[in-house]
């Protein structure tokens, strides 16, 4: 990787809005703080933050700190990044963005973390598959849509923090070991002294230390997360045994709560494995337990104004609200696609783990896919909450398909019909029959995503070559490769038949 030679009295070529005052900001951080090393992040396609770094020496030109990486960039190989380029035409740019500029959390040299927005080094233009980009264009098209001004999300993210992680598979073998030691089934272990004080299943909400053995590291996450800039609001242990956690943040507005989500992520892990322990935000690592999901919070804006607030409606909700919640409805089978995106996804969503399967909206109702909180009755706190989502979802991709649902949900007023206010998890057979579900499985919710994609591509938000390649991807690199391969319980089931 070499930085793309500059010359300083050359065009902005790539047509950006350099904020000079912010990389004036960048220049004081720096100094102040003794920075050493610049990290360039960027997101690959299915959600995973990339990175390289260089020299401090190499953020600017001597003679011209403006007309420098701000401008010219920073090529890749965009052939070894997934969901991108093709051999053939790999060579990508990153350009950063000097708003996202922070004091990194983790390195112990003194490093300055930048967020980056990729380009194509021969059109000059923002590259289409990009995540970072997608989330931009969902923002403007709201705007231009005249419906609000803002779109605000506020995710729910769990994960689990266990203490040992083994996992393998290869042409004769296929494993995986998990083990906590808050895990019920540790109760028998000879721990010299075994303490006794073990989460039971399902009984993770919310006890006190000594069961709750992960109080002071998350205080720990937050602060960090603080220094950084993220505004947390809460930390709690979650339902299940064995190291479940959530911590939320406040919601923010869609491009920029995405990289904050990643962020959280990246601090998650790493502090983590600094106190001996490893994070995963895999949505169903455990059997007959809770998964983690990630329940978002959704709002419009317009002039200062929450659009979602009817002092007269079903739960103080708008009609444009009931709408959006239509649309997210509608299109949740194709939502699917980005918000649970992995074969691992569909463990969580069945019926008896808090799963939200059930496509129908309710006040307060954790069975429904979409939930109205009902803790106050501030018009700025109204809000819905779509559950189906998890935390191995690509946060950009996945906040823009739910805002484009919405969207397409308040354009063609789209109704969700009643809502639900009975306890969806205790229903007959013969009544729920009648109710719509979540896909079963991420190959049914791919084919939906194939089946019903238009309205991501209104505005150029997604494009087909997203889509595409989503499908091309998840299809071959992830269906298929667990699809072919024996499951460890097809032996218990099968192997004496």
């Amino acid at each position: 990787m070499k930085k793309v030679s500059s010359n300083k009295n050359q065009d902005n070529k790539y047509n950006l809005n350099i904020n000079k005052p912010a990389i004036k900001n960048i220049e004081k951080i720096i100094k102040e703080k003794n920075v050493q090393i610049v990290d360039l992040k960027f997101n690959d396609l299915p959600g995973l933050w990339q990175h390289f770094s260089i020299p401090v020496s190499e953020l600017y030109e001597i003679d011209d700190p403006i007309k420098s990486i701000w401008l010219e960039g920073i090529g890749f190989d965009g052939s070894s990044i997934r969901g991108f380029q093709k051999i053939q035409e790999s060579d990508m740019i990153l350009m950063p963005d000097p708003n996202t500029a922070v004091l990194d959390p983790v390195c112990e040299v003194p490093t300055l973390s930048i967020l980056c927005d990729i380009y194509d080094p021969i059109t000059k233009k923002p590259y289409t598959r990009d995540p970072r980009y997608i989330a931009k264009k969902a923002e403007k098209y709201l705007k231009d849509s005249g419906i609000a001004d803002e779109v605000y999300f506020g995710p729910e993210a769990e994960f689990f923090l266990f203490n040992n992680v083994r996992f393998d598979q290869n042409e004769n073998s296929g494993y995986y070991f998990l083990d906590s030691t808050e895990g019920d089934w540790n109760t028998g272990k000879d721990e010299k002294p075994n303490s006794g004080y073990k989460i039971r299943f399902k009984e993770g909400y919310f006890p006190v230390p000594p069961h709750d053995t992960l109080q002071d590291l998350r205080s720990k996450m937050i602060l960090k997360m603080k220094e950084t800039g993220l505004n947390i609001e809460v930390h709690h242990h979650e339902v299940a045994t064995a190291g479940q956690c959530e911590i939320d943040i406040k919601f923010d507005k869609l491009t920029k709560m995405a990289d904050s989500l990643l962020m959280y992520k990246y601090i998650i892990k790493n502090m983590a494995k600094k106190n001996g322990l490893v994070a995963t935000f895999m949505p169903k690592p455990l059997f007959a337990d809770n998964g983690s999901g990630m329940h978002c919070h959704q709002s419009l804006w317009k002039n200062g104004k929450n659009l979602f607030f009817d002092k007269n409606g079903y739960a103080l909700l708008s009609q444009t609200a009931i709408y959006y919640i239509g649309g997210l409805l509608k299109h949740a089978s194709s939502l699917m696609a980005f918000c649970a995106p992995t074969t691992n996804s569909y463990k969580r969503l069945v019926p008896g783990y808090e799963a939200p399967v059930n496509l129908v909206y309710s006040a307060r109702n954790r069975s429904a896919a979409v939930r109205i909180p009902m803790y106050t009755e501030n018009p700025k706190s109204k809000r819905i909450e779509f559950r189906p989502p998890d935390p191995s979802c690509n946060p950009y991709l996945a906040f823009s398909a739910m805002l484009m649902a919405g969207i397409d949900g308040i354009k063609n007023k789209i109704d969700p019909g009643k809502p639900t206010d009975t306890d969806l998890f205790e229903l007959s057979d013969e009544e729920l029959k009648y109710i719509p579900t979540v896909p079963g499985s991420l190959y049914s919710a791919l084919n939906a995503l194939e089946n019903d994609h238009d309205y991501l591509l209104r505005g150029g938000v997604f494009t087909k070559d997203v889509i595409d390649i989503w499908l091309e991807y998840k299809r071959n690199r992830e269906i298929d490769a667990v699809r072919m391969r024996p499951h460890p319980y097809e032996f218990y089931l099968y192997f004496d038949i």
